[in-house]
């Protein structure tokens, strides 16, 4: 964990399929996550148990919760209560700004 974290300091983290994770902050309540997405990039459907907050710093998403899809670009933003099934595909390149509650252990494992 650091106190300060640079735009430089953490590097990303290629995920394949045309997405990468850079951690840009943690401590043991939270953690927040910029995710970039490649046009046409899928975030399978997956469930946590962390609440998750997602901010579309750029691009356009197709974001879906349980069932509900909107679309979202930049500026907008989600709540992904924990324990929902929850996933996107990118439409226009873009980049995702995360925030997990508590932060998330196997991102850092």
């Amino acid at each position: 964990m650091q106190t300060f974290v640079r735009q430089d300091d953490p590097q990303w983290i290629e995920l394949g399929g045309g997405q990468r994770r850079k951690i840009r902050a943690y401590n043991e309540e939270m953690m927040l996550v910029e995710v970039g997405f490649d046009e046409g990039a899928v975030g399978a459907d997956h469930s946590h148990p962390h609440t998750q907050i997602s901010y579309v710093l750029e691009g356009e998403f197709t974001y879906h919760i349980e069932g509900e899809t909107r679309v979202m670009k930049k500026g907008d933003s989600i709540v992904v209560p924990g324990g929902k099934t929850h996933g996107c595909a990118c439409v226009k390149p873009g980049t995702l700004l995360d925030v997990f509650a508590p932060m998330r252990g196997d991102f850092v494992k």
